[in-house]
Formats: structure tokens, sequence, C-alpha cells
């Protein structure tokens, strides 16, 4: 990467879907680094056992995954940090898939930014 060249920054909003995508093109002529977030937000929908999961998929394999209670009041969320290097010549896809029981979806989200 030349000095002048702006590091990339890419981003999808699921809303309140339960899957997010990312597709980054493949660099022709360098390697990349990525520090890649996922966040989902949710709200609890009343009585019972709540709880919300996420997992991230990178390239089509699952890179990490957690379902947790619910917080009875409130917003609550359930957030990761992945780097990720890709060869040159190479995609990066990315997704983000929720799960909720008796508990909304705020918001699901994936960032990714070149280190």
């Amino acid at each position: 990467m030349s000095d002048d060249a702006a590091p990339e920054h890419w981003a999808a909003d699921a809303g309140e879907r339960d899957v997010a995508r990312l597709d980054i093109p493949p660099h022709a002529s360098r390697e990349r680094g990525f520090e890649i977030y996922c966040s989902l937000a949710v709200k609890a929908q009343g009585g019972g056992e709540a709880w919300h999961e996420l997992r991230v998929l990178v390239d089509g394999a699952l890179a990490w995954s957690r379902r947790v209670s619910t917080q009875p009041v409130g917003r609550d969320s359930l957030d990761v940090r992945l780097r990720r290097q890709v060869p040159a010549g190479q995609p990066l896809r990315l997704t983000a898939v929720a799960q909720t029981q008796r508990a909304t979806r705020l918001g699901l989200v994936i960032t990714a930014d070149e280190e």
C-alpha cells in the first residue's frame, strides 16, 4: 500500500433482520489485514427465559459462536472482534447470523477495517 492510500473500511447493517452479509472483493496486488467487528443488539420481550445468539462465518466456515441470556430490562448486546489476513487476489466473505428467544433484534452490523 502506498503511503497516501487510505485504509479500506467496509460495513453491512442488517437492521432487525437475522443475517448480515459483507463481501469484500479481492485486491489484485497485495495482502490485507482486517479487524472485523460484529454486533447484535436486542431487547427482552417480557417474561420467561430470553436469550440471544450470534454466529460469525468467515469464508463460509464458523469462526465464532456464542449464546447468552438476555438481560430482562433495557438493551443488551453481543459483540465480537476478529482479525483476518487476506492474501492478494482473494475475497473476504463475512456472515453474521442472529437467533433469539423471547428477545427482539434491534440491530445487527458487521464492519471490517483494514489494519
